[in-house]
């Protein structure tokens, strides 16, 4: 086990399933012999606004919070998302963003623009980047609601938590008659 804190950031927009990302994130840190604090922003969650979840973990972890250009993974399931909290992660950690667009309110009021270059945007502020189709691939397994797993398999790439400690978490933290479903989005992730 290493003495260093591995920091975390999910963000995303209300009703993608980042608080149970953090989640079974948190539970395979726990399985693996890790302490674990977890902080969630909900803001305006149940109205479409921005959330986002910040996970630690490590021998000693004394705070929730993940300071500033610390995060060694960061993974976004909506692309702006990804943009607007770039910010926490290290400059060597892992970037990985779902390739999904949610119309922000102001920009569907007509107050706003959604930009054109999301992807060119993203390819110059993360340096160790994967762009995954997460919501493609959810419609491939016969439901959306796993894509945040699916971008849960991608970031397990980037972590020391062993492969079997993932699938423990999933099967504890997902209703028992999805957890087939889940462990095939993880194992899509992991492998895009």
């Amino acid at each position: 086990m290493s003495d260093n804190t591995t920091s975390i950031v999910l963000a995303g927009v209300g009703g993608q399933g980042i608080l149970l990302a953090s989640s079974i994130i948190a539970k395979a840190a726990m399985i693996a012999g890790f302490e674990v604090k977890m902080n969630e922003v909900h803001g305006m969650a149940q109205r479409g606004g921005s959330v986002i979840a910040q996970i630690r973990y490590g021998k000693n972890v004394h705070s929730p919070l993940v300071e500033e250009g610390t995060a060694k993974v960061f993974a976004s399931l909506e692309q702006i998302e990804a943009i607007r909290f770039a910010h926490y992660l290290s400059p060597d950690g892992l970037a990985v963003v779902s390739t999904q667009t949610i119309v922000p309110v102001t920009v569907s009021m007509g107050s706003g623009k959604y930009p054109q270059d999301v992807k060119q945007r993203l390819e110059k502020i993360f340096k160790n980047l994967i762009i995954v189709d997460a919501l493609g691939k959810a419609n491939e397994l016969g439901n959306i609601k796993v894509a945040n797993v699916i971008v849960l398999g991608a970031i397990s790439r980037g972590l020391d938590l062993p492969l079997e400690t993932w699938h423990e978490a999933i099967k504890s933290e997902v209703k028992e008659k999805f957890a087939d479903l889940n462990i095939r989005a993880f194992e899509a992730g992991r492998n895009s």
